[in-house]
């Protein structure tokens, strides 16, 4: 940029300097409302520390994005397009940040997309910028896409530090000059091998704030507890999953308490913390082949809910069946050069190796109810409701069930 510039100080990276036109696109609703829209949604009722915004990490990744051009030595265009989209990069997100996109069933970049270029920022982006180039960087796409959105990218160097911080989970320190320093452009990041410890550093530390943060078994519950509110919101036409790029954390959490029914009673339980709890569990790594627990579908897992409903005697709408997410560990394919040659680095690091290994370790399936409804599933059996588990391990062992760990 050549216009001036002033700063903004980060809790994480100090003074970051952000430039007059960037300072005019900061000022934005579509981006200021990324202020009222918690990064880690409800953690904050597990780490009461963890309520920054999606409006810091945002700050937080042009700042690491432009670091990273200036090391690559990217033309003026081009590092100002990069800080752009790293600042722009989850402008579409929705209320409580990733817990309401399982609601909407399309990814926030898709929303993104569209507030870049069907409302007002457009005109003030095109003065400078082809929307685009944007749009294509923070999917990934084109030669700058994996600076905001790849194997080793800026988005995730910053929420692994960030989040870390905030929770007080000791876990994301992570070497990003060491990373930055070590990158070079060509089809996509090369991570040179004297960067390698970073790399599995960063990686690490991922792998150990997935059951720590991401999902801790308590922030599992508290999302699919709100995902059940907001899935009410939806049904009842209160609220549009079109226009969710308009709504803060407050709008939705002040339409569920004014509504009556189900997304009422749940945000009351989120309120007061009256959470549901494990009723049954089975871990991933109990079966034969975990990746397919994956694949259960959505329509599987509400169809073995109406049956345990049924079957038991519960209300269908407090009755929860919860897979993890996938552990995707993408850091694993990033490219290393050694030599005149490329490998990925889990094929260099046996570290990496045995993190991919472990990544089905914590994951576990879940039966969420109401506590006072847990002992009325005394008998209950996954295999019996879900298809899919018979084929991928025949249940002939005994399963160590972990509900009476998170008691």
């Amino acid at each position: 940029m050549s216009d001036g510039k002033k700063f903004i100080r980060d809790s994480i990276h100090g003074n970051l300097p952000v430039y007059d036109y960037e300072l005019e696109v900061l000022d934005y609703p579509q981006v200021q409302r990324l202020r009222r829209i918690k990064q880690l949604g409800f953690i904050s009722l597990i780490y009461p520390g963890a309520n920054h915004s999606r409006f810091e990490h945002c700050i937080g990744t042009m700042h690491l994005a432009s670091k990273l051009a200036d090391n690559l030595e990217l033309d003026q265009y081009d590092k100002d397009l990069v800080r752009i989209a790293g600042l722009l990069h989850d402008v579409g997100h929705g209320p409580f940040s990733h817990v309401s996109e399982a609601v909407l069933d399309f990814p926030h970049e898709e929303l993104t997309a569209y507030v870049i270029r069907e409302t007002e920022i457009r005109d003030k982006l095109e003065e400078k910028f082809n929307i685009e180039e944007i749009i294509d960087i923070i999917n990934g796409k084109g030669k700058l896409g994996p600076i905001i959105s790849g194997e080793l990218d800026m988005d995730r160097m910053d929420y692994l530090i960030r989040d870390s911080h905030y929770t007080g989970v000791a876990y994301g320190v992570i070497d990003t000059e060491r990373i930055i320093n070590n990158l070079k452009l060509e089809r996509e990041l090369i991570l040179d091998v004297k960067g390698v410890q970073a790399a599995e550093a960063a990686l690490a530390a991922r792998y150990l704030m997935y059951p720590s943060v991401y999902q801790h078994h308590t922030t599992r519950i508290l999302n699919a507890m709100f995902r059940r509110a907001l899935k009410d919101l939806l049904n009842k036409g209160l609220i549009s999953s079109k226009d969710m790029y308009k709504y803060d954390d407050g709008d939705v959490v002040s339409l569920c308490r004014n509504s009556d029914g189900l997304a009422k009673d749940m945000m009351a339980r989120l309120d007061n913390r009256n959470l549901f709890k494990v009723a049954k569990s089975v871990q991933v790594n109990t079966f034969e082949n975990p990746e397919k627990i994956f694949k259960i579908e959505k329509k599987e897992l509400l169809k073995a809910e109406e049956e345990i409903s049924e079957d038991f005697g519960i209300d269908r709408d407090y009755v929860i069946l919860n897979l993890p997410d996938y552990p995707h560990f993408d850091e694993m394919k990033t490219l290393v050069s050694l030599g005149d040659k490329l490998y990925h680095l889990n094929e260099i690091s046996s570290i990496v190796g045995a993190l991919s290994s472990a990544r089905f370790n914590s994951p576990d399936i879940c039966l969420y109810l109401p506590k006072e409804e847990r002992e009325k599933v005394r008998k209950f059996k996954f295999e019996n409701y879900l298809d899919l588990l018979e084929q991928v391990n025949k249940f002939d062992t005994i399963h160590f069930d972990q509900s009476k760990l998170f008691e």
